[in-house]
């Protein structure tokens, strides 16, 4: 049950993080996943572990937004790439601040040592939850 007590202050802190910049959590995710390179719709999804059509829903807003745009593919003719304009990445800049400044008093709470062991730690039951079959 902390799990999914973290899961929902986490959820909730994102979405409090991205409000100001006009956005909520599920479209600072997808913009966050084409900060460094223009991507498919579903190569954000298998990154996410989301479906394709979630993702191509909230792509599909952040164009109609500004905030992204589809571009043609040299890859595939019909998957285009969806990549951040100027509009997206200083919506996407003014998020990652809050999100630093989040970031630096939370850690000054829980302090380096153990946000160091808790990450070891997450790393580890994440690749044994991953591994094992359900």
């Amino acid at each position: 049950m902390l799990v999914l007590r973290l899961n929902g202050s986490f959820t909730a802190a994102g979405e409090a993080l991205a409000r100001p910049a006009g956005q909520s959590l599920a479209r600072w995710v997808v913009l966050d996943q084409c900060r460094d390179a223009p991507a498919t719709v579903s190569d954000v999804g298998r990154r996410l572990g989301q479906a394709r059509q979630s993702v191509q829903r909230i792509a599909d807003l952040l164009v109609a937004d500004g905030l992204c745009a589809y571009q043609d593919n040299p890859h595939h003719q019909r998957a285009k790439l969806l990549e951040l304009t100027p509009t997206g990445r200083a919506a996407l800049d003014s998020i990652d601040a809050a999100q630093h400044n989040w970031c630096d008093a939370l850690g000054d709470k829980i302090g380096e040592q153990a946000l160091r062991r808790t990450a070891a730690a997450l790393q580890r039951v994440a690749g044994a939850v991953e591994s094992t079959p359900v």
